[in-house]
């Protein structure tokens, strides 16, 4: 307290001054106003409520609220604490500051004003009162700040190879200070050092023996409370020669049929990928040929439609996927196989439907349905017994 009255006493000493000319002393950096002495306690002025921390997201505007009973004739100042300046005595603004301002009402609430605030407003303000001994409250102003990504401290997109270790870095500031964390942007799971996990906290990501999984886009996501949480979207491709596997190797088809062979593929970056036939000639699309390429990321279904099979066309076809870190191939085998009765067993339909039959000269009332599956003798002995 002796400190306190140091400080702020010669705030005090020339009331007459600020009452008559509203001026600043010259040389000096505080007006004082002379401290008035009054015989009966209860004529003292009172605070009538604390003066209220407040807490403002910087750039807003913050407001600082004094109420005094019974003032009567003494003056009310606003002192900002740390920094020790005066920055309003009674009516008058004291602080070359222009972002603050004074109001008042009733002589009684006195409001220091403070306008687009920066985070050098953060501190203790005093409200005095220039009383003999001084009577004062304080109040804190809270200054907060959103999260915002520190761009020159922050990973951008990183290609790797596979099997070696990645770190993802992200730097976030703000006030209070932000709480970082990473996941995948599509949200799913992944391998964190032998754990599969949904989020990871902490500035730093490191992946140690990355592979093709972990490829996709990661969210550095910095968040402090104060609205908004900010984000950033961190790529990392890593790179492989082609790997390709192949659902069947052996393939059959009968003459006159369309048949599809099918290989898949995984290669980053993007493998190049063909087909060719047994004597190595490259398989152009059109015509007997269509070569059917589906992408979906770094995995790439080929397909090979060949139309109106021919004699000609049995043998061996080999799919091709080739990369700048490597190539591979695989064979697929097309056999000729019996084409399937073309009588009989293609045709659903049938033939009799609740009708009446005649049978070696009687009649025959049945439900069921005879088709046309029926095959070979038994069909035949069938249609014998029905008189056909």
């Amino acid at each position: 307290m002796t400190l306190f009255l140091n400080v702020y006493g010669v705030i005090w000493i020339a009331l007459t001054a600020c009452s008559t000319t509203g001026r600043e002393i010259p040389g000096q950096n505080v007006v004082s106003v002379a401290p008035i002495e009054v015989p009966d306690e209860s004529m003292y002025p009172r605070f009538a409520e604390p003066i209220p921390n407040v807490t403002v997201t910087v750039g807003r505007d913050a407001l600082l609220a004094c109420v005094v009973d019974n003032l009567r004739g003494f003056k009310v100042a606003w002192v900002r604490m740390d920094t020790q300046t005066i920055l309003s005595i009674h009516h008058n603004i004291i602080t070359q500051n222009p972002r603050i301002s004074l109001s008042y009402n009733d002589h009684r609430s006195w409001y220091l004003h403070i306008k687009d605030v920066h985070e050098v407003d953060r501190g203790w303000y005093m409200c005095q009162v220039n009383t003999d001994p001084m009577r004062s409250r304080k109040g804190y102003l809270q200054v907060v700040v959103p999260p915002s990504i520190i761009d020159n401290m922050t990973s951008t997109d990183m290609v790797v190879r596979e099997g070696a270790d990645v770190t993802m870095v992200c730097r976030a500031s703000g006030y209070p200070e932000p709480y970082v964390m990473w996941r995948r942007e599509d949200g799913q799971d992944f391998n964190y050092n032998g754990e599969s996990v949904s989020v990871v906290d902490g500035e730093t990501l490191t992946i140690t023996k990355v592979s093709r999984l972990h490829m996709g886009a990661y969210l550095c996501i910095a968040s402090n409370g104060v609205p908004p949480s900010i984000s950033k979207r961190i790529m990392l491709m890593v790179q492989f020669p082609p790997m390709l596997s192949i659902p069947n190797q052996l393939e059959g088809a009968y003459l006159g049929q369309d048949v599809t062979l099918e290989c898949h593929t995984e290669a980053y970056p993007s493998s190049i990928n063909y087909w060719t036939t047994d004597r190595g000639d490259m398989i152009i699309s059109g015509g007997k040929y269509e070569a059917i390429p589906v992408d979906s990321g770094y995995n790439k279904f080929m397909m090979l439609k060949i139309r109106n099979i021919t004699k000609e066309d049995f043998g061996f076809y080999k799919c091709i996927a080739k990369n700048s870190l490597g190539e591979t191939d695989g064979i697929i085998k097309l056999d000729e196989i019996p084409a399937p009765p073309s009588a009989f067993t293609t045709t659903q339909k049938p033939i009799l439907d609740n009708q009446t039959i005649r049978k070696k000269g009687q009649l025959v009332q049945t439900n069921e349905a005879i088709s046309s599956t029926f095959q070979g003798e038994v069909f035949d002995g069938q249609i014998r017994d029905f008189g056909m």
